[in-house]
């Protein structure tokens, strides 16, 4: 059999409520349906990752330190609902940024699929077997780019970036979601397609 099967989903807009730069761990909320949509994920096998871009890193909005601090908390509430997480991928990036040593052009920050490829690499994952659900068109991106299958959801950005997808110049997503709890519905319906399992 090939490697693993994995979901990727995005951080802010997808997991929790988009906040412009969480700068304060208060404004870290988790949406309603993603403790449980993350659960059922767990139970069908899938490998969960987390990734981000975190670009208030590199033009100062925020440390890296800050970051951990916020993946460690979203980390804990996951364990504390049996929920588990196995990586968060993170981007300090940005070639704007005005914090030098973040102020660079890398090949992590999205759509570059540094991090999935980080993750695959750790947890074995098959790119072919794979999901990758996010708010914007540089989620969607990774799609094509590692050969995953990609959602986007309605949540966070999602709205004003789906409507971009219309006139072809982005890659359309495999499927639109309302939110996290309507992807995995798809995810799960669509995994169970023979040569899926």
């Amino acid at each position: 059999m090939s490697g693993n099967r994995a979901v990727f989903l995005d951080r802010d807009g997808c997991v929790n409520v988009e906040d412009d730069h969480i700068r304060a761990i208060e404004q870290f909320r988790l949406y309603p349906d993603t403790l449980e949509s993350i659960r059922r994920l767990n139970h069908a096998g899938f490998s969960i990752v987390i990734i981000t871009n975190q670009s208030g890193v590199a033009r100062g909005l925020m440390t890296e330190e800050f970051v951990n601090k916020v993946h460690k908390l979203m980390l804990e509430w996951f364990d504390g609902a049996g929920v588990k997480v196995d990586a968060v991928e993170y981007c300090p990036h940005h070639p704007d940024g005005t914090v030098e040593k973040y102020a660079i052009k890398c090949d992590c920050r999205k759509p570059a699929p540094g991090m999935l490829n980080r993750a695959a690499k750790k947890l074995d994952i098959d790119f072919s077997r794979s999901y990758v659900v996010g708010d914007k068109l540089s989620d969607i991106e990774l799609g094509p780019a590692t050969g995953a299958k990609a959602i986007m959801v309605r949540t966070g950005f999602g709205k004003r970036e789906a409507e971009k997808i219309t006139n072809g110049d982005h890659p359309a997503p495999d499927f639109i979601a309302d939110g996290i709890k309507d992807a995995v519905e798809w995810i799960l319906s669509d995994a169970r397609l023979p040569g899926q399992l």
